[in-house]
């Protein structure tokens, strides 16, 4: 399915942002795609928090309504002093803001369409709107639409406050050039407890358009010290990366290779027959993928199948698992992702791979953050998302991080790298315990063989002493 995006231009934005405080839109419902009528709207707005309308004409205007309250379908009249309509239109500078009268309900909360008395669109389910100025709100019709009551496209947002730069940040970071020369020492001097294995294995999962393939990308580029583009990265709604690929990194062009593999695979969609397959991802767990496999979505590789790796060794496997989540959409998680997400982190749980979780796109998530990426862990936005994802996820908040992909820059950032490294290191100490693991594992084998062998030595001499006792 491809994916869906508002209709409002950059100015039309602006002007829409300018009537809140300090605000996010998410995107909830477009009529165009989910259907004009009010089922649709109930099935994906109801229960959101606050929303704002943003219905579009073919005069030109962009009008509207918000309230704070929720849509429940409950029949009743709503108040909300807060609620207000509003319209945009081309040549004028200021949006039309319209209060509500005093002592009026904002909304009747009913299963048909939103109706703010006023205005009530998707009448009868159609793409349209009736006008009734004086009912709750008071306002010039000409000035509301236009005149034009016919909808060319009606969408819905949840309105999320982001808050202020918190007092103190949430995690201390040194945003030096001496750190970054100090992240990059420590992740090239990395060597795993293993002696059969020479690199860690890093395996990215997460939704389409997640980021994995810009996150190596970006890696890539940090490293070799200019913009790279070595893993196809885009922002279609269907996966971009349809093999199995592993990525090595070099210090610099023509630089030794850093003891880190990078591995990207498909997309994770909500439905369960699209996307990665469950099981093709237990198989890369266990090192069983060949690198450029091209996945299937109709049935998952098999043992017996030309792609499929059967002599699979420690170095071959996944030693850390990376989550990936778009921070602008983690409230937008549906139930069929999450639950995604659970079955995966089952599996990977009983395989004993550690796992972290990269929160990305921080800068477009929240304008404090573009505006200064050493923001981030003083955005209470950017902690709030954090700490969602941390329960809705059930990883411990400690193993999450934000970071900014490269995306449209031609210089590298040294905020940017910072953040970049700094996860990368994270990787690598988690990979640590994965070795850690199979040290004591293998310790544990030993001591049992050594215990089994002292145990045959004695045998024929307590033998001997059981016969002696028998005379």
């Amino acid at each position: 399915m491809s994916a869906v995006t508002s209709s409002l231009t950059e100015d039309q934005q602006k002007k829409l942002l300018s009537l809140f405080g300090h605000v996010r839109l998410h995107l909830l419902y477009k009529a165009s795609v989910h259907c004009f009528t009010a089922a649709a709207f109930h099935s994906r707005c109801d229960k959101q928090g606050p929303t704002v309308i943003v219905a579009y004409n073919a005069a030109g205007f962009v009008l509207g309504a918000y309230t704070s309250k929720d849509y429940t379908q409950s029949g009743e009249g709503v108040k909300d002093d807060g609620a207000f309509l509003y319209s945009i239109s081309a040549g004028v500078n200021k949006p039309l803001r319209v209060a509500i009268i005093t002592g009026q309900c904002a909304f009747t909360d009913v299963p048909t369409g939103p109706n703010f008395g006023a205005l009530v669109f998707l009448h009868e389910d159609k793409p349209e709107f009736q006008c009734k100025p004086g009912t709750g709100f008071n306002f010039e019709a000409a000035a509301m639409h236009g005149g034009n009551l016919a909808l060319t496209e009606f969408e819905v947002y949840r309105v999320e406050g982001l808050g202020d730069l918190l007092a103190k940040p949430w995690r201390n970071v040194q945003w030096t050039a001496e750190r970054k020369q100090q992240l990059m020492k420590a992740i090239k001097n990395y060597k795993p407890d293993i002696k059969t294995v020479q690199q860690a294995r890093v395996l990215l999962v997460g939704p389409v358009g997640a980021g994995k393939s810009s996150f190596f990308n970006s890696i890539n580029s940090a490293f070799r010290g200019n913009m790279t583009s070595q893993a196809i990265a885009g922002t279609a709604g269907k996966s971009v990366t349809t093999q199995f690929r592993t990525y090595t990194i070099k210090a610099g062009k023509g630089g030794a290779a850093v003891p880190l593999i990078l591995c990207d695979t498909m997309g994770l969609e909500e439905n369960a027959d699209a996307g990665l397959d469950i099981d093709d991802l237990v198989n890369i767990y266990k090192g069983h993928i060949k690198d450029r496999y091209q996945f299937s979505t109709a049935t998952p590789l098999t043992e017996n199948a030309p792609g499929f790796k059967k002599d699979a060794t420690l170095k071959d496997m996944i030693h850390c698992v990376v989550y990936m989540v778009d921070t602008c959409k983690v409230s937008l998680l549906t139930k069929q992702m999450l639950d995604k997400f659970a079955a995966i982190r089952k599996k990977t749980n009983l395989l004993g791979i550690p796992q972290i979780l990269l929160m990305t796109k921080v800068d477009e998530a929240c304008p404090l953050v573009a505006e200064d990426l050493q923001n981030v862990y003083r955005s209470a936005y950017i902690q709030r998302k954090a700490r969602e994802l941390s329960e809705s996820l059930g990883i411990p908040l400690s193993y999450v991080l934000p970071v900014k992909n490269y995306s449209e820059e031609l210089e590298l950032d040294l905020n940017t790298d910072i953040l970049l490294f700094s996860a990368v290191e994270q990787m690598l100490n988690y990979a640590d315990s994965f070795f850690e693991n199979q040290v004591i594992e293998d310790q544990e084998v030993n001591d049992q063989l050594e215990l089994y062998r002292s145990s045959d030595h004695l045998q024929p001499v307590l033998q001997k002493h059981c016969e002696h006792q028998a005379v």
